[in-house]
């Protein structure tokens, strides 16, 4: 068994795949519409779906916003150089709301980006990838 996707209700679907393809660099693998039951859906992703996890963006036409409560926590997202991940998402007009640097506790350099609906991600550097908190100082 693998993980598959996971899905994200957003309000302006062009917007959203506009910040994960340009910003965040993902590709859009697929994007389907359901005129009976009023829907979008959109996957997008840095690889296919038969090898790699991706998101599923899901628009509810005529939905302007939703209450994303306080379960949800975020999507981890590995790049090569976070400094300059952050760099460049801050110059293409996306809101880092956490610097990159040391996760509290360790040494894992993190960063957090939010996207256009204020669904967090988390952006760990690739050296730094499934390492936790890293070697504690």
């Amino acid at each position: 068994m693998r993980i598959l996707h996971t899905m994200l209700r957003v309000t302006d679907l062009q917007k959203s795949i506009d910040f994960y393809t340009q910003i965040l660099e993902m590709k859009l693998l697929r994007q389907s519409e359901n005129e009976e039951y009023k829907y979008t859906l959109a996957f997008i992703g840095y690889g296919d779906e038969t090898d790699t996890t991706v998101l599923e963006l899901t628009y509810n036409w005529g939905t302007t916003e939703y209450d994303l409560g306080n379960a949800y926590g975020h999507i981890a997202i590995e790049t090569n150089d976070i400094y300059a991940t952050c760099e460049k998402i801050k110059k293409m007009g996306g809101v880092i709301t956490r610097e990159a640097g040391p996760v509290k506790g360790g040494t894992t350099v993190i960063a957090f980006v939010k996207d256009p609906d204020g669904y967090m991600i988390e952006l760990i550097n690739k050296k730094d990838a499934g390492k936790g908190l890293g070697e504690t100082v």
